[in-house]
């Protein structure tokens, strides 16, 4: 252990917790070493306590946080460190890549000038050629070309960002990467390229890496060994093989089970739509059956963007810089089905949810849903309309507004509407938060989000879509942020719900395995573009398109071996 480049031992972490006697420990007496090179990986459920640790190891968090215990980085207590020594620590000895890049990003800073301002502020030194010569070569190290030097964030996709913050990580050589949830958000081409690169440098650099996630196969196909996390303790360390084919605690074959039930596609056998054996098998374009009658039909849409230019480029170029989020979809959504959409970030999907609901009118092309054209409606018949159209978004706590109570929140669309009185709309909320599991009623409606875990305020955002019972939900990423176990929760409660309230679904998802456990059809979709649009067997059993080739051998597969092998 002394041989070690990193150690944390008998760590302990509590946030402030004014009024209460009994401290409760985030953190409770993990200890483990990292060696250099070496990939380790921790998961557990959201909550457990794994961001707590690694901002506790880096001294990110407040000064009002109770921390007990030793963090060692090359011998030296990180503890102990000085305000200037801290600063060196940061960034030369130890980077962290963050879940979101663009919110660590400076809107108004170009990407070249971020790499500037972080080699600079530690190598005053340097020139401004050689700090440019220096960060263009990290950034060709992470595929990110020298010509996109003077472009600012959000011409970025989400992976790109992702690239981004990951070449500033490791501009200043580092020794230790902490990387959390560094592609939770991003699909699973994108996942694997910055992965491979990634765990490439520490092989290469020698670089040592700690990987949160509560993605278990992506753990377990990148890191050489797992720590489990749950409560806020270590309850499995092992390495990845021993982890995943004899995993002794119960709750790491629980992680396990779960995951490979989503895996398993086992959940789309047992509910297959019964709309399904009505429609001919589909291709694209997509014909229209005669029975039953679509619910949502999209014929020919596009959403152009045009990028502004500067005068002397018009000048210079008589081009027009389009991007074509939306290129010429049409697809038919029919009663009860769900129809997973699915692809790389940036190829439109949002875009195209939003170009439905009308949130952003389109460019060209027809949405018919319920037999009216949304897009020839005026402001306030279309308010009207989406009274039978809603939406679940990726982050819950982000769509919840802190001010609000649960009851609130949910509330608010049936006053929005003038559905209920006050006290109408009470009622109404309480017998939803039964529904989707949030009970004791009486303790949940008073809570505010920042009192709910992710799982339960994704049931709120959930329950808040259904309370003007729509038709229509369009999910938007809606478990992409939550572990294996409330990920499976949430989707067989939204199954629940399809049943019992008559409803179809839109499921936009960069998880190929949640797509599967939970669609009758799929739509894959490339640059703007549907590329491949069948029955979910038909797609995963015998894909048609290069790209959905593609999509499915960069997906991360757990082993089924031991305990867990496949038919057990």
């Amino acid at each position: 252990m002394s041989d070690a480049l990193f150690r944390v031992e008998h760590l302990r972490v509590a946030y402030p917790q004014w009024g209460r006697e009994q401290v409760s420990w985030a953190v409770d007496d993990v200890s483990f070493s990292l060696n250099p090179g070496e990939k380790l990986g921790l998961v557990g459920e959201s909550g457990c306590g794994k961001s707590t640790l690694g901002r506790a190891a880096m001294r990110l968090l407040s000064e009002d946080t109770r921390i007990e215990g030793r963090v060692v980085f090359a011998g030296q207590s990180v503890f102990d460190l000085s305000p200037a020594e801290l600063r060196r620590f940061r960034g030369e000895a130890v980077a962290i890549i963050f879940q979101d890049p663009m919110t660590r990003l400076n809107p108004l800073m170009t990407i070249g000038e971020h790499c500037l301002e972080t080699l600079r502020s530690h190598h005053p030194q340097l020139s401004h050629r050689q700090a440019k010569e220096q960060a263009m070569a990290v950034l060709e190290a992470v595929k990110i070309p020298t010509n996109r030097w003077s472009q600012y964030p959000h011409e970025f996709s989400g992976g790109m960002r992702q690239r981004v913050a990951i070449a500033l990580a490791l501009l200043l050589n580092p020794r230790l990467i902490v990387a959390d949830e560094p592609t939770t958000s991003l699909d699973v081409t994108i996942s694997a390229q910055i992965l491979q690169e990634l765990t490439r440098l520490c092989d290469e650099r020698q670089m040592a890496l700690l990987l949160i996630s509560h993605d278990l196969a992506m753990i377990g196909e990148y890191c050489d060994r797992i720590a489990v996390m749950h409560n806020g303790k270590f309850v499995e360390v092992g390495s990845t093989q021993s982890i995943l084919q004899t995993p002794q605690h119960g709750y790491t074959r629980s992680l396990l089970k779960a995951a490979l039930h989503l895996q398993s596609g086992e959940e789309r056998s047992r509910t297959e739509n019964p709309v399904q054996s009505s429609l001919p098998s589909p291709s694209i374009p997509n014909p229209r059956p005669s029975i039953p009658t679509p619910l949502l039909r999209v014929q020919n849409l596009k959403q152009y963007y045009t990028l502004e230019q500067n005068f002397i480029a018009q000048l210079l170029s008589r081009d027009e810089r389009t991007i074509k989020a939306v290129d010429d979809i049409s697809l038919e959504l029919y009663p009860g089905e769900t129809l997973g959409l699915v692809g790389e970030s940036g190829c439109g999907k949002s875009t195209l949810s939003r170009s439905i609901l009308q949130l952003i009118r389109p460019t060209s092309g027809m949405v018919e849903f319920g037999g009216r054209d949304l897009t020839r409606l005026d402001r306030q018949t279309l308010r009207q309309q989406r009274r039978q159209m809603q939406m679940v978004f990726q982050d819950p706590h982000a769509c919840l507004n802190p001010m609000m109570t649960v009851g609130e929140s949910i509330a608010d669309p049936l006053l929005i509407h003038h559905l209920a009185t006050p006290l109408e709309a009470e009622t109404q909320v309480k017998k939803m938060l039964t529904r989707v599991g949030l009970t004791p009623v009486e303790e949940f409606y008073g809570r505010y989000p920042s009192e709910l875990s992710g799982g339960q305020q994704q049931r709120v955002a959930i329950a808040r879509a259904l309370i003007t019972r729509p038709q229509l939900i369009i999910c938007d990423e809606p478990v992409s942020m939550l572990d294996a176990t409330v990920q499976t929760q949430v989707l067989e409660l939204m199954q629940e719900l399809k049943q019992e309230f008559n409803l179809t679904y839109l499921f936009i998802t960069h998880d190929l395995w949640v797509a599967r456990f939970f669609c009758d059809r799929i739509a894959v979709m490339n640059a703007g573009k549907i590329v491949e649009l069948g029955q979910t067997q038909k797609i995963f059993s015998h894909p048609q398109h290069p790209y959905t080739h593609a999509l499915f051998q960069s997906a991360p597969l757990l082993a089924r071996t031991g305990p867990f092998s496949a038919g057990r």
